[in-house]
């Protein structure tokens, strides 16, 4: 039995059931017990469980990190949350240099099992230092791992798994998936961490993605279909560790492939499948991979700017007309695909 709920919800509920299985579970950052809960996330959290479990914590990210680092290699199980992967920039000496390197150093004697909630992507006009997408950052360090859950399914099922890993898990939510509704079981349940998943079937090409660019890749989908081109879409859902083999297969019997990342192209996660792909598939590739991501310059805050700088499933379409040595069709893909706004759609509504 399932219901519908939005991303958000879906997150609440999994930090909602750790804390009520796990005492040693804890729930801090900044704006977590606010009436806005981090995009509603966290919100009613506090009420039930107490602030000694759920609870704020001050303007300073590397300082508090360390105190979570801490607490989680003493026992604790703490959710550490971030309204922007931007603001970690100041935590990285903890995350990379510290809670990534712990088990390795004490010879796996010792766990760091901490959970980092950061939000990625676009949103409100917050521009170059608030929009980022900087999961390659995370996927490049031995020690991470990394999820990116663009269901409401997987934000639960991912987040509870991610809490009960003994190793330091970064969770990157997209900021346009939050009102994002599906089906999501109400009991407890968990999603394995390291396996991608296949949204939609095809033999004509495939289409790798994460976080918010699945949806676009869906969306593709359904455009490519319209002209007779049916794809596999394949979610990758957790970066690092990267479920390679699905990708190798499908890529195989596709000879096809377009990968679609939120960050950028350059030294991204896009490189990183392409590279896969071209490692493992390469006789039975007709063409090479398409990587589809944002262009080497920071993200702007103007919506005229922002218009041409996301990519989308037109983009994504297009790519594979691209792979399939069919770009004459593509103007066939007329539909509209990208936002007038800021907003994915006018539900869209929050206060950062």
């Amino acid at each position: 039995m399932t219901r519908v709920i939005t991303y958000a919800q879906a997150l609440n509920e999994a930090q909602d059931v750790c804390l009520e299985r796990y005492p040693e579970v804890i729930l801090m950052g900044l704006g977590v017990p606010d009436p806005t809960g981090v995009f509603g996330s966290t919100s009613g959290l506090q009420e039930k469980h107490g602030d000694r479990r759920v609870f704020d914590i001050p303007l300073a990210e590397n300082a508090m990190t360390g105190v979570a680092l801490g607490a989680a290699i003493t026992g604790s199980r703490p959710i550490f949350t971030h309204h922007r992967v931007d603001f970690a920039m100041t935590a990285m000496e903890q995350i990379v240099n510290q809670a990534a390197k712990w088990h390795y150093m004490f010879n796996g004697t010792m766990k760091a099992p901490l959970t980092i909630r950061m939000v990625i992507g676009r949103g409100w006009g917050q521009g170059p230092q608030h929009s980022q997408s900087l999961q390659a950052i995370f996927a490049h360090i031995p020690g991470l791992k990394v999820i990116m859950p663009a269901t409401p399914e997987d934000a639960k099922g991912l987040l509870i798994g991610a809490i009960e890993d003994d190793n330091p898990v970064i969770c990157l939510e997209h900021r346009w998936l939050y009102n994002v509704t599906g089906d999501v079981r109400p009991d407890y349940f968990t999603e394995p961490l390291g396996k991608c998943e296949l949204r939609s079937t095809g033999d004509d090409v495939t289409i790798v993605a994460c976080s918010y660019m699945t949806l676009e890749a869906l969306r593709a989908a359904d455009l490519l279909r319209s002209i007779g081109i049916n794809a596999d879409v394949i979610d990758l859902r957790t970066i690092s560790p990267i479920d390679v083999s699905p990708i190798i297969n499908s890529a195989k019997r596709t000879g096809a492939v377009v990968i679609g990342d939120t960050g950028h192209t350059k030294f991204g996660i896009s490189s990183e499948i392409s590279a896969i792909v071209v490692e493992h598939a390469f006789q039975e590739l007709h063409s090479p991979p398409v990587r589809v991501g944002l262009p080497d310059h920071p993200t702007p805050t103007g919506i005229a700017l922002a218009h041409d700088y996301y990519p989308g499933a037109r983009d994504l379409a297009t790519a594979c007309l691209k792979a399939l040595g069919r770009q004459d069709e593509a103007v066939q893909i007329t539909v509209e695909d990208r936002p007038n706004s800021d907003q994915p759609d006018p539900s869209f509504v929050g206060p950062f």
